[in-house]
């Protein structure tokens, strides 16, 4: 016997994904926001990336006063982590801003999903900084508001132009984490093993959002996020 119209009808509208409202989702956005700028609240999902030759995690937190870091490198790889980790807190703040913008709803969902990846990188570099007696860059809550504001114009801007930006902003971050390895003491696998599984990761979006249809962007636009992503470089290493 054939169900009542009514059930099928209640069946079907509760199989149905819920709509968030306006007020859902400024409410999710503003708790990514709290979750990303609050010291310990971002858990990785991944294991932190070990070398094939690194030392245990204990062995690595201990690397700074054990002798196998001197404390200039100690200093040094802080402020390369300290960039990383800014750098991973702007990824956050503009995936969460061109996902409120996003005209298609793939789109929406590929840029969340990729701010959740992005967390074990958030995730990784605070946990080094935390090894090496370091802590995050106090203008964080500058930048964020900064990218997600970036991330939403990107947005307004349309589909292709949006996943153009995440192409070149992760083409960008590749080679900052490039020239960060190079700058490593061969002594520090834990922060080789971080790094690489970032640029790996990284590359991944990147070529991702090219495959989606993203906009190669114009040079100016190029240069311009080079010149911001310098001013982040040089403050966040030092403050």
């Amino acid at each position: 016997m054939a169900a009542p119209k009514t059930t099928r009808s209640y069946t079907a509208t509760m199989n149905r994904p819920r709509q968030l409202s306006a007020t859902d989702l400024l409410l999710g956005r503003v708790e990514n926001a709290l979750r990303t700028l609050s010291p310990g609240a971002t858990r990785a999902e991944r294991q932190p990336p070990a070398l094939p030759t690194a030392p245990t995690a204990a062995q690595a937190a201990a690397q700074s006063e054990s002798g196998n870091l001197s404390g200039n490198q100690s200093k040094h790889i802080a402020g390369l982590m300290r960039i990383n980790h800014t750098g991973e807190v702007c990824a956050q703040a503009l995936y969460q801003g061109q996902a409120t913008t996003a005209k298609l709803p793939r789109v929406r969902i590929a840029m969340e999903q990729a701010a959740r990846e992005e967390e074990d990188h958030l995730a990784w570099c605070e946990d080094r900084l935390q090894e090496l007696h370091s802590a995050p860059s106090k203008l964080n809550p500058v930048f964020y508001a900064m990218s997600f504001s970036l991330g939403a114009v990107a947005g307004l801007a349309g589909d292709r132009w949006s996943l153009g930006f995440v192409s070149e902003t992760e083409r960008q971050v590749v080679r900052h984490l490039e020239e960060h390895l190079s700058q490593l003491p061969a002594s520090d696998h834990r922060s080789q093993a971080i790094l690489k599984q970032m640029r790996d990761d990284e590359l991944k979006h990147a070529v991702s959002a090219e495959q989606s249809g993203g906009a190669p962007l114009p040079t100016p636009i190029r240069h311009a996020m080079a010149l911001m992503s310098k001013v982040m470089t040089w403050t966040t290493y030092r403050v």
